[in-house]
C-alpha cells in the first residue's frame, strides 16, 4: 500500500479558506495561530465547569476538563517535539520537517481534544445515547424520522469527539466555512476516529475506527480535511480513513495525562491510599527518585514529584514506540494505540485498572453521574420536544414550545424549516455546549425545582 506524505500531512491550508487567497503579515506560524484561537474560544472556556472525574467537585484542586486539557496539550508538545526526531529518520519525509511545528500541531490538537463533550463526562455522552435509543423518548422520534443509518447512528451512538470536530468546524463560527477555519495538519491530528457513525464492520476494525469522529453533518468537510493531507482511505464504501500520524500521539498524551493525573485526584480526594499510588509509580522509580522522596516530607509534594519522574519517563517510552511503529503507522499496517507497546505497557494498565476500582466508580462520582442522566435526558425531552412541535405546527406551536426555545439562542423561523436531523443537531449542539452546573441550573428551572 502506497503510504502518506509528510509534505501533504504537514499542510497549513485552513479549511474553508481559498488557496489562493493570500496569508497576512503575522509573526506567528499557522499552526500557533491554530492554538491561539482555540485557546481564546468559548467553547474551551467552557471546559472549566466540565466533568474530568469529579463532577461538580468542590474541590479547589482536582481538576476538570479545561486543566486536564491544558496539561494533555503540554504532554503532546514534548512528544510532538520529541517524535520529530523519528519523523526525521523517515524515508518518506521527503523534506526537513521542523521540530517546533510538529511539537505546536499536537499540543493544538491536544487543547481541543475534549471540546465537544457535553456535561458530565463520559456519562453525559451515554446519557444522550440512551435518550435517543429510548422507545418512548428520543428513539421513538428517530424511527418516525426516518433517516439514514449515519444521520440515526449520529444520535443512538453519540460521540463527543464527533461533536469536537462538528464544534470547531460550524458551531463556534457558523457564518464561515470551515468554523474556526484551522489548517487542516492540526484538524487531521485532531481527530483519532476518522471515520462516520454508520460504516461496515470492516471500517471499524483498528483503533482508528473504535469510534466515530465526525457527523454527517460535517462528512464533507472532513472529506476535504482528509484530501488536502493525503490520509489513507480504508476500503469499503463508507467515509474511512487511517489516522493522521500525529493522532496517535494525541492520543497517548490524552492516555498519559488521564491515567496518571485521575489517580493523583483520586489521592486527593481519599479514594487511594498514598502507598497504593507510590505501587502505581515504582516501575518507574529508580535511586535518584528515592533519594528525592526521601528528602520531601509532604505526602502531597511527593505525589507530585512521582507524577512529573512518572510522565517524563513515559514520554520517551511513547516517543520510541511512536518511532518503531512509524513505517507501519505511514501505510495504515500499524493501527493500534501505542500504550499497548510501550515497554511498560502492563504496569501503565494498572492506573486505569485501581481508577475504576477506587475513582471512577466511587460513589460521590456515581451519584452526580445518577443526576446527569436525569438532567440530559429531561433537557432533551423538554427542547427536542419544543423543536417538534414548532416544526409540526408553526405560529400554533403552544406556548410552552415558544416559551422554552426563548431561552436558546436559535433562530425560530430556522428551526421550523429544519428537517428532522438538523433539529436533533441543534439540541446536541445546545446540550453539549452547556457547563456542567449551566446544565443543572435550567434544569432546575424548567421543571420549577429553582427560581432565577
Amino acid at each position: 500500500m502506497a503510504g502518506m506524505d509528510w509534505v501533504k500531512l504537514l499542510s497549513a491550508q485552513r479549511l474553508g479558506v481559498d488557496k489562493k487567497s493570500g496569508k497576512g503579515k503575522d509573526i506567528r506560524s499557522e499552526f500557533v495561530r491554530d492554538y491561539d484561537r482555540l485557546i481564546f474560544s468559548s467553547a474551551f472556556r467552557r471546559l472549566q465547569d466540565k466533568t474530568q472525574v469529579f463532577p461538580l467537585a468542590k474541590s479547589d484542586y482536582v481538576r476538570t476538563r479545561l486543566t486536564h486539557s491544558l496539561e494533555v496539550a503540554s504532554v503532546g508538545r514534548s512528544l510532538g517535539t520529541l517524535a520529530a526526531a523519528e519523523i526525521g529518520k523517515s524515508e518518506r519525509r521527503a523534506a526537513k520537517v521542523n521540530p517546533q511545528d510538529i511539537g505546536v500541531i499536537v499540543s493544538a490538537a491536544c487543547l481541543a481534544h475534549d471540546i465537544g463533550n457535553p456535561p458530565f463526562g463520559h456519562a453525559g455522552e451515554s446519557a444522550i445515547q440512551e435518550w435517543f435509543a429510548n422507545e418512548h423518548e428520543g428513539g421513538r422520534r428517530l424511527a418516525s424520522w426516518k433517516m439514514s443509518p449515519s444521520q440515526n447512528h449520529d444520535f443512538r451512538m453519540f460521540e463527543g469527539n464527533a461533536q469536537g470536530f462538528r464544534t470547531i468546524c460550524h458551531t463556534q463560527i457558523p457564518e464561515q466555512k470551515g468554523g474556526m477555519q484551522l489548517t487542516c495538519a492540526t484538524l487531521a491530528t485532531f481527530t483519532k476516529y476518522p471515520r462516520e457513525s454508520s460504516v461496515p464492520d470492516r471500517q471499524r476494525s483498528g483503533i482508528s475506527g473504535k469510534k466515530f469522529g465526525f457527523m454527517h453533518s460535517e462528512r464533507d468537510l472532513f472529506a476535504e480535511v482528509a484530501d488536502e493531507v493525503g490520509l489513507l482511505r480504508k476500503p469499503g464504501k463508507g467515509a474511512a480513513w487511517y489516522r493522521h500520524p500525529l493522532a496517535f500521539l494525541v492520543e497517548a498524551a490524552d492516555d498519559i495525562c488521564y491515567h496518571i493525573m485521575d489517580i493523583e485526584d483520586g489521592f486527593r480526594a481519599g479514594m487511594v491510599s498514598f502507598d497504593e499510588l507510590r505501587d502505581l509509580h515504582k516501575p518507574w522509580i529508580d535511586d535518584a527518585i528515592e533519594t528525592r522522596l526521601a528528602q520531601v516530607h509532604d505526602k502531597h509534594r511527593q505525589a507530585e514529584y512521582l507524577r512529573a519522574r512518572t510522565i517524563g519517563k513515559l514520554i520517551h517510552e511513547f516517543v520510541s514506540v511512536f518511532g518503531k511503529k512509524l513505517d507501519g503507522i505511514m501505510t495504515g499496517a500499524f493501527d493500534d494505540e501505542l500504550a499497548s507497546h510501550i515497554d511498560g505497557a502492563d504496569a501503565f494498565k494498572q492506573f486505569k485498572k485501581v481508577g475504576r476500582a477506587k475513582v471512577y466508580n466511587s460513589r460521590p462520582v456515581v451519584e452526580v453521574e445518577a443526576c446527569g442522566f436525569e438532567v440530559i435526558g429531561g433537557l432533551l425531552s423538554a427542547f427536542v420536544g419544543a423543536m417538534d412541535d414548532l416544526a409540526e405546527k408553526k405560529g400554533a406551536a403552544s406556548v410552552r414550545s415558544k416559551t422554552l426555545l426563548r431561552l436558546t439562542s436559535f433562530d425560530t423561523d430556522t428551526l421550523a424549516s429544519a428537517s428532522n436531523y438538523e433539529r436533533a443537531v441543534h439540541a446536541t449542539d445546545f446540550l453539549s455546549g452547556m457547563t456542567d452546573s449551566y446544565a443543572v441550573t435550567l434544569y432546575q428551572r424548567i421543571r420549577g425545582i429553582e427560581l432565577p
